[in-house]
């Protein structure tokens, strides 16, 4: 199991029936999945577009946002 925080869910929800009773809980994406994503558009968005090709982003741009994400995980706990 890894130790990487993830911050915990981002956007947690709860499914309730017609008569309000807890039907699903769902914690949907990671704190740090959803700044990564963020990153990455970022990064993209700024770069040298000639500059990344698509295999990249799974490389180097991935590996970039998730340090990013780790970091702003670290920055919220301090």
């Amino acid at each position: 199991m890894s130790n990487t925080n993830t911050g915990g869910s981002a956007f947690p929800f709860t499914d309730y029936d017609s008569h309000g009773d807890v039907m699903d809980i769902h914690s949907g994406m990671t704190l740090r999945d959803y700044f990564a994503a963020n990153a990455m558009q970022a990064i993209i968005t700024n770069s040298d577009q000639a500059s990344i090709a698509i295999d990249e982003v799974g490389g180097w741009v991935g590996k970039y946002a998730y340090e990013v994400a780790d970091s702003m995980l670290k920055a919220r706990s301090a």
